[in-house]
């Protein structure tokens, strides 16, 4: 048993991505950041959806459609794959958490 707020490792200048499970049809990974954002001009452009959950904090994504959402504790949505998006801010205190499921998803 282990506690998704439990932290390990010591929070300092980089970001931390876990992962809890991964199989061929799904990952799930729980990612620490203490101020960190997606670097400028950079974005991420996954090949699977990915549903997030923000368990703590703060942080902004911007689309590359120059759309943004604001995510505080218990927001979540999801991104579909190749819908390219960064992050634009995190917050520091308290971290943000949040847990990424990674795969082929649906929301019926």
């Amino acid at each position: 048993m282990d506690n998704i707020f439990h932290f390990t490792h010591q929070l300092i200048d980089q970001e931390i991505f876990e992962t809890i499970v991964n199989s061929r049809n799904v990952k799930i990974e729980r990612i620490i950041s203490t101020g960190q954002t997606t670097p400028k001009d950079s974005w991420y452009d996954q090949e699977q959806d990915e549903w997030v959950i923000l368990l703590q904090g703060q942080a902004t994504l911007l689309f590359f459609d120059n759309s943004s959402i604001k995510l505080k504790s218990g927001d979540y949505l999801l991104i579909k794959a190749h819908q390219k998006h960064r992050v634009t801010f995190t917050s520091i205190d308290p971290p943000y958490i949040w847990l990424a499921i990674h795969g082929n998803l649906s929301l019926n």
